[in-house]
């Protein structure tokens, strides 16, 4: 299939080349690999539980890879365009900041989403908690090697840096804290990353089920994509919600709301979660300080004078 894709591709460059520039070789691999091969409910409705992800996802990533290159050797110079892949990937906040356990559980969460592509395509291998997890897991079933692949040395050299932009699917938030779930057969993809998923009452109702209006988690996802991954270009290549109510009119105050939060939020300097906390909450407190000692000096004063 890695050679069928590149076939397509190169016909794609041959005849599209001298229009289109941008290039996104894979929109979404997750759902593809996960709805498509885990769960079984997208095309083409395969249910390996534990592994038909795994497998998928592994040959995604090296089907991505051997285009950009074929672009990059063969038609880079002629057409002067770039190829990128679009992720997804919703945003996981801890619980608990406090627990190492929850930080842990919600670094995993981003990891085993939008990481299980985006690190092997910036970095050449998975990320460390998906072979930690997968590996552990994997062993408890009796299994002599780990359900999630792996990639040779000259496959990780040939994958690393396969992407002239990165496209950003992102929608919403959850708050993530640790969930040890036992080991069974058959295992699954969620099983494997040890977690919860909740979410915050307070946030706006959705539209849809799992589509909450969560701003700030946006924020932290880019800052995340730029710490990690080396700050690369970036396109939003999915984004929005759902309508809440159905509406025999054009009443989109809701989405429009949606996309202004989430506008802001994509333009407000890249700031750490801790230089946020400073600003939220730092900053209001001393303008308060600040205030009551100026109401304390003109008492006195006040005082002084009469």
């Amino acid at each position: 299939m890695v050679n069928y894709f590149n076939d397509f591709a190169s016909l794609c460059f041959e005849r599209f080349g001298n229009r289109v520039k941008h290039w996104i070789t894979f929109n979404n691999p997750w759902s593809v690999a996960v709805e498509g091969y885990e769960t079984g409910e997208h095309a083409p409705g395969i249910k390996l539980k534990g592994t038909g992800a795994y497998r998928a996802a592994h040959h995604i990533i090296k089907a991505h890879a051997k285009v950009w290159h074929t672009y990059d050797s063969q038609w880079r110079s002629k057409q002067n365009g770039m190829v990128g892949i679009s992720l997804s990937g919703d945003w996981g906040e801890p619980v608990d900041i406090t627990n190492q356990k929850d930080i842990e559980a919600a670094e995993r969460y981003v990891q085993f989403y939008m990481g299980w592509f985006a690190t092997p395509i910036f970095h050449g291998d998975y990320p460390q908690a998906m072979k930690e997890f997968i590996g552990r897991k994997s062993a408890q079933l009796g299994m002599g090697t780990s359900r999630l692949p792996t990639f040779s040395s000259q496959e990780k050299s040939y994958i690393k840096g396969t992407c002239d932009f990165l496209g950003v699917g992102h929608f919403t938030t959850r708050y993530i804290t640790h969930k040890t779930h036992p080991v069974a057969q058959p295992s699954c993809y969620f099983k494997d990353r040890d977690l919860a998923e909740l979410v915050d009452p307070q946030w706006p109702d959705p539209g849809s089920e799992w589509l909450y209006s969560v701003p700030w988690g946006f924020r932290r996802l880019l800052n995340f994509i730029k710490t990690q991954y080396g700050n690369p270009m970036i396109y939003i290549t999915e984004n929005g919600v759902s309508e809440k109510m159905m509406c025999p009119e054009l009443c989109d105050d809701w989405r429009i709301q949606y996309f202004k939060d989430y506008i802001n939020e994509m333009l407000k300097d890249p700031l750490s979660s801790h230089m946020e906390m400073v600003t939220e909450i730092v900053v209001p407190t001393v303008c308060t300080l600040g205030i009551l000692i100026s109401a304390v000096f003109l008492m006195f004063l006040f005082r002084r004078h009469n």
